[in-house]
C-alpha cells in the first residue's frame, strides 16, 4: 500500500464536522476493498473485517473523518461572511489564511486582516465572532451562492517535506483511516483469534457523538481508537508530546484499559515496532471516552499518530509514524486474547 498516496487522497476531501457527506462515499468505497459489507449508518462508516464469531473477542477500531473547519453565520451588507467555529481552532492564525467556502459552488475565500501599517499597537487575538470573510461578491451575488449553514474549510496544499514528512489540512484524523486501511492490507488472508469491526466515525471534533451512537450499535469486547496527539516541535514540554518518527502512541491513563494498554506494549516489544508511551491523567479527548462507557462498559485504548501543529491547515506527521501504527494494530489483532 502506498501510504503517501492514499493520505493525499484522503487530505484532500473537504469534510468539516457536521457536513462530513461528501468524504462519506469515497472513505466507503476504501473501506469495501476490505469489509464489503461496509455501510454508511447515521452518519458514520462501519464494516466487518471477515465474519464476526461467537466466543471470540470483538475488537472495533476506529479513527475520525470529520475535519476542524468553520460555518457561515451571516452575510453582511458588505458581502462580507461571519463565521463560527467547527472543533477547536487555533484562532490566533486566521489573518490572511485562504479558504474554500462550500456553497452551491466552492469558491475561495480570505480571512480579512488589517495591514499592520494601520495597526495602533499590539492588536488582540480576535474572537471566532470578530472573524469576516472575503469572496470579493457582493452581498446579493454571494446569497445566490452561499446560504447560512455552509461550511467552509481551509484551503492549504498536501506537501511532502524532507524525509518522510508529510505537512496537510485534515491529517488530524486521516492519517488514522490510514494507519486502519494500512494494518487490514496486511491482514486481508488470515485467520484472526478476534472478530473485527472496522468504524470511520463522524463528529469526533463536536464531542465525539459519532463513536457515541457506533459503540453503542457495535457492542465491542475492545475499542481502539486511533487518532492523533501532540507531536514535539520546539518549546512544548516533553511529558505532554510524542516525538515525531518515534512510533505508536500507546495510550496509559486511569480512562483506559490497563489490560489493553499492557499488551500492545508487550506486542510492540515482542515485534519490534516502534511505539512511545502517552500518558494522560484523566480522559484522552478522544472517541476512547465514548467506547469505555458504553453499554455496559468496553476495555477501550488510544494508539495515537503524532502530529504538529494541530488544528491548522498546516498539520506534520511521519509516515514512519504512520505504518508504526499499522503495523502495530495488525499485530495486536493476530494475538488478542483479551476478552
Amino acid at each position: 500500500m502506498k501510504i503517501t498516496a492514499l493520505l493525499r487522497k484522503l487530505a484532500a476531501i473537504p469534510g468539516v464536522s457536521g457536513r462530513e457527506a461528501v468524504v462519506s462515499q469515497p472513505l466507503l468505497e476504501l473501506l469495501k476493498e476490505y469489509c464489503p459489507d461496509a455501510a454508511l449508518v447515521q452518519g458514520n462508516i462501519i464494516g466487518t473485517f471477515g465474519k464476526r464469531e461467537s466466543g471470540k473477542p470483538h475488537v472495533l477500531l476506529d479513527a475520525h473523518f470529520d475535519q476542524v473547519g468553520l460555518i457561515v453565520t451571516y452575510i453582511d451588507e458588505n458581502g462580507f461572511l461571519k463565521v463560527g467555529n467547527l472543533g477547536g481552532l487555533d484562532l490566533r492564525l486566521f489573518p490572511a489564511q485562504t479558504v474554500t467556502v462550500h456553497g452551491t459552488s466552492d469558491i475561495p475565500g480570505v480571512v480579512c486582516a488589517m495591514p499592520p501599517h494601520l495597526l495602533a499597537g499590539d492588536a488582540d487575538v480576535a474572537d471566532i465572532t470578530d472573524i469576516l470573510i472575503d469572496t470579493g461578491y457582493s452581498k446579493e451575488e454571494l446569497e445566490k451562492i452561499v446560504s447560512l449553514g455552509d461550511m467552509i474549510s481551509f484551503d492549504a496544499p498536501f506537501e511532502e517535506l524532507c524525509g518522510d514528512r508529510i505537512c496537510s489540512p485534515a491529517l488530524d484524523d486521516r492519517c488514522g483511516i490510514a494507519a486502519i486501511l494500512y494494518a487490514l492490507s496486511q491482514l486481508d488472508a488470515e485467520t484472526l483469534p478476534c472478530s473485527v469491526s472496522v468504524l470511520f466515525s463522524a463528529q469526533e471534533e463536536l464531542g465525539e457523538r459519532g463513536a457515541k451512537i457506533a459503540a453503542y450499535t457495535i457492542q465491542p469486547d475492545i475499542a481502539l481508537a486511533v487518532d492523533v496527539s501532540f507531536g514535539r516541535a520546539n518549546e512544548e514540554a516533553p511529558e505532554k508530546c510524542g516525538s515525531l518518527g518515534g512510533g505508536a502512541m500507546i495510550g496509559i491513563s486511569p480512562s483506559l484499559s490497563a489490560e489493553v494498554s499492557r499488551d500492545l506494549k508487550n506486542i510492540a516489544e515482542a515485534e519490534q515496532i516502534p511505539w512511545q508511551p502517552e500518558v494522560m491523567a484523566g480522559t484522552t479527548g478522544t472517541n476512547a471516552d465514548q467506547f469505555s462507557v458504553t453499554r455496559g462498559g468496553v476495555k477501550a485504548c488510544t494508539v495515537s499518530i503524532p502530529l504538529r501543529y494541530m488544528h491548522t491547515p498546516a498539520e506534520v506527521i511521519a509516515l514512519s509514524d504512520v505504518t508504526a501504527t499499522g503495523d502495530l494494530l495488525a499485530a495486536y489483532l493476530r494475538g488478542c486474547k483479551t476478552c
